[in-house]
């Protein structure tokens, strides 16, 4: 299972995410990015951003 805290990107948003498929949670965020935080255009450099703050989660239940 892995997991993306939307916090360590954009400071005080409490939203997260798990899924054990790396793409459907970058899929999950880039939405979420457009609905919640206004972002138009999902960069390349922002896939990366959120690529590199994908963690693996340890006793997921």
């Amino acid at each position: 299972m892995k997991e993306f805290q939307c916090g360590s990107l954009v400071p005080g948003c409490q939203w997260h995410t798990r899924h054990e498929d790396e793409a459907e949670i970058i899929r999950r965020v880039a939405e979420h990015m457009r609905e919640t935080h206004g972002e138009t255009i999902i960069r390349e450099t922002m896939i990366e951003a959120i690529r590199s703050r994908i963690e693996k989660v340890r006793n997921a239940a």
